[in-house]
Order: structure tokens, then C-alpha cells, then sequence
């Protein structure tokens, strides 16, 4: 997928500061699938740096729990929000620049140029605010959306987030979505139920 520069349009929206050192949270483009092993491998290293001037508070891979039906049965599982990416809260001076960058799986920051932006509060939020959501399943009779139909999201991570429809998946109950991530277009699978026709 080519990359895509962030925006660079005005706003009043400040980044989100950490509490003890000016920290800032910032997006993270890795290999997909290798979210979890990227996170642990970043917190060792940063368990065994000598640098005081590399200033990492967390490493956070995005996870929601779901409820599915496999085989007639609710099974609970756990899925990353956003595949391909992890987030840091970090004071981002060339010293924590540099040590990020040279971790294996981390193919760089997101960010306009060379750059690392800090994520915005409203994005960060969505974040934050709603990992570990465990959803119930729901029974699909009939899936109003079709392909090309633009849509807004109503509940769920991507809550006020636009895009839209790419695929209809009416045994699952589920849409596929493209909605704008960090400034790049991203393609997520949502319940029908989350999502309602632009008007």
C-alpha cells in the first residue's frame, strides 16, 4: 500500500501531553502481525538502554474483545484495533528517535516528511477510551448497505469516523469500511449495526 502523508490543515486540536514529562503519543507503522512481538521487543530494549536522554514511558498494541459464533457457540476473542500499527508515549527528541527506529519490525513514524507527528487528542481518545469493549454478537437478517455507499460510524472504536463501503459480508454481519487512520486510508471491518447511510 503507498504511504500517504499526514495532513498538514490547521487545527486547534493540541496533542495529548503525558502526565510526568511532556510525553506525546505517537503512531508506530510495523509489520502486520507482528504487533506483539514489535511491543515486547521495543520494552526490552528499552529495559536495557543506557541513554537517559531515550525517554519512552509505553508501548501499547490496541486490542478490543469481541464475542463471536463459532460452530453455534460465543467464543470471546481478542483483536487488534488497527493491524500494522503501535503506539508509543514518548518525549521525542534524536536520541528516542533514533533508538525507535532501529528496533526490527518498526518500518517507521507516521508523520508528514521525515517528521514523527504526535497524534491528535481526538484520535488518541478513540484509543484509549475503547480498548476492551466486549461486544455481543447480533443476529443478521439483512445487511442494508451495498458497495460504494458512503457511511458514518455510530458506536465502536471508529465512533464519528466517515468512509466508505468496500465489501458486504452478509454471513458474518459485517461491512468493510475505508476510513481515513492517522491520515492515511484504512480499510476496517465493522458490524453493520455500527454504521449508518451518510444522509
Amino acid at each position: 500500500m503507498a504511504d500517504e502523508q499526514i495532513s498538514d490543515q490547521t487545527t486547534t486540536e493540541e496533542p495529548v501531553t503525558g502526565k510526568t514529562n511532556g510525553a506525546r503519543w505517537y503512531a508506530l507503522q510495523v509489520y502486520s502481525g507482528h504487533e506483539n512481538k514489535v511491543r515486547t521487543l521495543l520494552e526490552k530494549r528499552l529495559g536495557e538502554k543506557t541513554d537517559p536522554n531515550v525517554l519512552v514511558n509505553q508501548v501499547l498494541v490496541p486490542t478490543q474483545e469481541v464475542m463471536e459464533i463459532k460452530q453455534g457457540k460465543k467464543t470471546k476473542v481478542t483483536k487488534n484495533l488497527y493491524p500494522g500499527y503501535i503506539l508509543v508515549e514518548a518525549v521525542m527528541n534524536e536520541e528516542t528517535r533514533y533508538f525507535i527506529n532501529r528496533i526490527s519490525g518498526i518500518i517507521k513514524f507516521l508523520g508528514a516528511g521525515s517528521t514523527p507527528q504526535p497524534l491528535r487528542e481526538r484520535e488518541v481518545n478513540k484509543v484509549l477510551g475503547r480498548i476492551d469493549e466486549v461486544k455481543e454478537p447480533v443476529e443478521i437478517e439483512e445487511i442494508p448497505f451495498d458497495v460504494g455507499d458512503p457511511v458514518d460510524v455510530v458506536e465502536g472504536p471508529f465512533s464519528d469516523f466517515s468512509g466508505v463501503v468496500e465489501e458486504v459480508y452478509p454471513e458474518k454481519g459485517k461491512v468493510k469500511v475505508t476510513v481515513s487512520l492517522f491520515g492515511r486510508p484504512t480499510s476496517v471491518e465493522l458490524d453493520y449495526l455500527q454504521l449508518k447511510k451518510t444522509n
